[in-house]
């Protein structure tokens, strides 16, 4: 069991996997984006209360979601890499951060979007808010803290710590529109039952646009995650050997 434990966290058994996989997660990504987004945005009916507004829902909810998903696998990855020394683990959490805090950047983005004609202006220092932008901010402090050191293990281990400190933010954004009075609605209860408030053509789009964005942050996350293999394994035999083969199957040999 261990030694099958250790073998996950081989680099060439990470880029051979997901080699073969990546295709159909593009596709199967693409299909649910498309009819989520279609669907979505051109054919539902407008919000009795928020009228066509309403819409920007379908992008700002998964990325605000995915936002803290995002943080807390890069949380627990980094600590994967601190516990038992994998390197993906290290890798695929360097991924996390430019794709976390693009995904956050976008959520508050969208959320200014629709807090204008709702609350009447793009911004206010509400607990959700605040908190999130407090992520945006971890986010690019980790990227920032990994750039200023030399040693890529140094680097590693500096970011693995501050991440994990981190993860105490995700509870406050999770829980502030309960445990404090804001602006911000409280959490949406999607109950299958509830048609009068999730009718169907509301809920169906929003689970396949919810489900494309995931699987859009698994292709950049995996993309991501191979190019720093191929950085960091430059050197190995089966990298010269892939690039190789690579060359002479474009007919560059």
């Amino acid at each position: 069991m261990w030694q099958w434990f250790l073998q996950l966290g081989s680099p060439r058994l990470f880029y051979s996997m997901t080699d073969r996989y990546l295709p159909w997660l593009t596709w199967f990504t693409v299909i649910l984006l498309g009819t989520g987004l279609a669907w979505g945005l051109a054919f539902t009916p407008p919000d009795y209360q928020m009228g066509e507004n309403y819409r920007i829902a379908y992008i700002h909810v998964p990325m605000a979601t995915l936002a803290m998903g995002c943080y807390a696998m890069m949380a627990c990855f980094s600590a994967g890499y601190l516990i038992w020394k994998i390197k993906v683990a290290d890798m695929i959490a360097k991924a996390c951060a430019p794709i976390g805090a693009s995904i956050t950047a976008v959520a508050l983005a969208t959320g200014s979007l629709w807090g204008i004609p709702t609350w009447g202006t793009w911004w206010i220092w509400d607990a959700r808010l605040t908190s999130t932008l407090i992520m945006l901010f971890l986010y690019v402090g980790i990227i920032a803290l990994r750039s200023a050191f030399d040693s890529i293990d140094s680097g590693a281990r500096a970011c693995a710590v501050l991440s994990l400190v981190g993860v105490v933010n995700l509870p406050i954004i999770k829980y502030s529109v309960d445990w404090w009075n804001t602006l911000h609605q409280g959490a949406s209860n999607l109950s299958l039952s509830d048609t009068a408030a999730n009718p169907p053509e509301v809920w169906i789009p929003a689970f396949f646009v919810g489900f494309g964005i995931l699987g859009f942050f698994l292709i950049a996350l995996i993309l991501r995650t191979r190019n720093e293999i191929l950085l960091r394994e430059r050197r190995s035999q089966w990298v010269s050997d892939l690039v190789a083969s690579n060359m002479k199957e474009s007919g560059h040999a």
